[in-house]
């Protein structure tokens, strides 16, 4: 088995299909997690880093003791950032200069209204102003609570707020997005981990789900390989964090809790077929219309719907090597079409999914910015937003090094279904490259203007 990702301008975990005597078996990688600036480790879906690099699951105790943590340290909202709003506005100068004070004056923590961005929920409006020189950053905001996940979300709508450090990796990261080997990251199987599986499978001429326990032992421990992004951000955790969920949902280790979502494996079992590949994966991947754009260039609008889940069937050399088919299993291709309809709902039910497209909506503006040249057109530079290091707002965290292998299946007559599955391309680049004008746009921004003695942000 090889789980892999790397292509350009994007961050793609591909997994594969393994054949079976009998059938296919379901593997699975665990992976994700995360913590944030306080010191104090929070999970991501659920799981989290031991220091050791090694991602384990976290029991409800655990759990319980992390949420307690968070609601204890986390301050009161300001009055007047409760209000849930459509467009909430944030100004990236006024961001620059609060991360320029803490570092002047050796603070060691942010203002929660700034670490959690005004509370903004989705950035889908980017206004240029010249005159005030500056950069500003708008969508749906509201104040915020942490949920029973651990997780930070708007107090009505549950959605996930954006983080400034997510923002900070993005655009420290959009010129390694174009170019290289892009944002990539990997869960692999050791040289060893795929000779023993092999030699393992190969002793059985019929399945029976007592294999499964030794199937994952045989794999052992696989590997994360990450590049793009600093392995220890809570960017490079959310990636791994959704991939890891969406496995979970397609091989019927969690249940999605959306009515129009079953797993595959229930898919499978409904219309009681085999696929039609034995290597079959999904990958989810940025889903934009063409940007709106004031004809001027000072005004953005991010369209669509932010994520799409992808299918491909894989090919798989005697070597190890993998290579796109082109072809997609029709059983795959019905599980990815409902994950992509059911997107919205499911990132209520789960907030790394809303998390995953936030990460989409940062890259996306990050590439605007540096593609369109703005900070040159508004006449800002943001030193410290685009500086490699700010410890004010970016710690590093325990960095996800392995990952044990886990299995599930599904008995379709006499054959067994086993599989592995999984991906997300963040290809933000070529969603840059396509814009169009649409006056509108215009409009929003000269009602977007900051009021009199506004502070970095304003509804």
């Amino acid at each position: 088995m090889s789980l892999f990702l790397s292509t350009r301008n994007c961050v793609r975990r591909q997994a594969l299909l393994l054949p079976l005597a009998a059938g296919l078996l379901s593997l699975l990688t665990a992976s994700a997690a995360m913590a944030i600036n306080v010191g104090y480790q929070r999970s991501v879906g659920g799981v989290t880093i031991r220091p050791d690099g090694v991602l384990r699951q976290l029991d409800v105790r655990d759990q319980a003791e992390i949420v307690k943590h968070f609601r204890a340290n986390l301050k009161p909202v300001p009055a007047g950032l409760n209000l849930p709003v459509e467009i909430r506005k944030i100004s990236l100068r006024g961001i620059d200069a609060a991360l320029r004070e803490v570092q002047m004056n050796n603070k060691q923590q942010l203002p929660d209204e700034v670490k959690y961005l005004a509370g903004i929920q989705r950035v889908q409006w980017i206004f240029v102003d010249p005159e005030k020189q500056d950069i500003v950053l708008a969508g749906p905001g509201e104040g915020w609570k942490v949920n029973e996940q651990g997780n930070v979300v708007g107090v009505t709508t549950g959605r996930p707020v954006i983080l400034l450090e997510d923002l900070l990796v993005a655009l420290r990261s959009t010129d390694s997005a174009r170019s290289g080997e892009g944002i990539s990251v990997s869960i692999e199987p050791t040289p060893e981990g795929r000779r023993s599986f092999e030699q393992f499978i190969g002793r059985f001429h019929t399945f029976n789900p007592q294999v499964i326990a030794g199937a994952s032992e045989a794999m052992g421990p696989q590997r994360i390989i990450l590049t793009g992004v600093p392995e220890t951000s809570h960017f490079a955790r959310v990636l791994v964090a959704s991939d890891y969920h969406m496995k979970c949902m397609a091989m019927k280790l969690t249940e999605s809790g959306v009515a129009g979502l079953p797993s595959y494996l229930d898919l499978l079992k409904q219309k009681r077929q085999k696929p039609t590949s034995s290597t079959p994966r999904w990958w989810m991947a940025c889903n934009y219309d063409p940007l709106a754009r004031s004809a001027d260039k000072l005004a953005w609008q991010l369209r669509g719907p932010g994520v799409k889940v992808m299918t491909e069937n894989d090919f798989v050399a005697a070597d190890g090597t993998v290579r796109g088919t082109g072809k997609q299993d029709p059983v795959a291709r019905d599980w990815a079409e409902r994950m992509t309809k059911t997107y919205d709902e499911l990132s209520r039910k789960n907030p790394v999914f809303g998390e995953l497209r936030n990460l989409m909506d940062l890259c996306v503006v990050s590439a605007i910015i540096k593609k369109e040249g703005l900070t040159n057109l508004a006449g800002c530079q943001l030193p410290t937003l685009f500086a490699n290091q700010c410890q004010a707002a970016c710690d590093e965290l325990n960095a996800a090094k392995t990952t044990a292998t886990q299995c599930s299946f599904l008995r379709i007559g006499n054959n067994f279904v086993i599989t592995a599955s999984g991906g997300v391309d963040i290809d933000s680049w070529a969603v840059a490259a396509k814009s169009e004008v649409d006056e509108q746009v215009k409009e929003t921004r000269a009602k977007a203007v900051a009021p009199a003695r506004a502070s970095w942000w304003w509804n």
